[in-house]
């Protein structure tokens, strides 16, 4: 009898051994989950997305304003911004795990949630693998790794499609605009700055060290790009309009003032595909116009 309580014992004990989540996340932190969560809070709209294409959707109980994709995300309650938590409501979802985002949530407020007792994930997808990497790692938190390892197996087939596509072609120089005033861009560090690569495109600031830089106009007018890209709701006409004086550049003379939807661009998601496609399009406009070299 003994021995085969002891056996039981052991079994019991493996078992749970193996429901044990260890993770790593994207501050070289260790997380340690007991058990796939049921209860998860999105910190981020990118974070929230990701979640839903992990197949875990329905473990959200809370995420933060502008979750707007896909269409179930408007359902779940808003516990503040990226930039501005309402920690009370969040401590009040009773959540078992907190999914932050590195680069968009105050680190004080993430500090403040683990000192409450929350368990909290930090993210940041800040390369397209990082991006099928980390559905895998929601998909193992949530317990729904079958639906997530078969949604990043799928985004990681598509990528490589379009670089297939595009390697070899004519390098297109790039300017890409994240914001007009004060004028900033992206370096060759940004995810953005790989999906212009990937299009066969050259961005022009790739060597600078910062991010996400700010560089002054005449930097840009000197570097003559072939094509000035934005990532915005608004068409061309307005998002680009104060670069049309400059007729002396290229990419305005020539009417390469291109616009992608914001979201499909700036959010590191599985959209982003569909931002890539576009840029890959109208960057093959461009590049078949023979308006000159990059």
């Amino acid at each position: 009898m003994k021995r085969a309580l002891l056996a039981l014992a052991l079994l019991l004990y493996g078992a749970a051994l193996r429901a044990e989540i260890t993770l790593h996340d994207d501050r070289g932190r260790d997380l340690v989950l007991a058990a796939p969560a049921q209860r998860i809070v999105s910190l981020a709209p990118n974070l929230t997305e990701l979640v839903f294409a992990a197949g875990a959707g329905s473990r959200l109980v809370g995420t933060v304003a502008y979750s707007d994709y896909p269409a179930q995300a408007g359902a779940i309650p808003v516990i503040g911004d990226s930039a501005a938590l309402d920690i009370e409501r969040i401590v009040a979802l009773k959540p078992d795990l907190v999914l932050g985002w590195r680069s968009g949530n105050p680190p004080a407020e993430i500090a403040k949630l683990e000192q409450l007792g929350m368990r909290v994930l930090v993210m940041e997808p800040g390369s397209l693998e990082r991006i099928a990497q980390e559905i895998e790692i929601l998909g193992r938190v949530a317990g729904t790794e079958q639906t997530a390892v078969a949604a990043a197996a799928r985004f990681r087939r598509n990528i490589a499609a379009l670089r297939a596509e595009y390697r070899g072609r004519r390098k297109v120089s790039v300017f890409y605009q994240v914001w007009p005033a004060p004028l900033m861009t992206v370096n060759g560090q940004q995810v953005i700055s790989e999906v212009i690569q990937l299009c066969g495109g050259s961005n022009i600031f790739a060597d600078l060290k910062t991010l996400v830089p700010s560089v002054s106009l005449e930097a840009v007018v000197a570097a003559d790009p072939e094509a000035i890209v934005a990532a915005s709701a608004q068409p061309a006409d307005q998002a680009l309009a104060n670069w049309r004086k400059w007729k002396q550049m290229r990419a305005v003379r020539n009417g390469n003032l291109l616009v992608i939807p914001a979201d499909d661009l700036s959010r590191p998601t599985p959209r982003l595909l569909d931002g890539a496609r576009r840029l890959c399009a109208q960057l093959d406009r461009v590049r078949r116009a023979g308006t000159g070299g990059s």
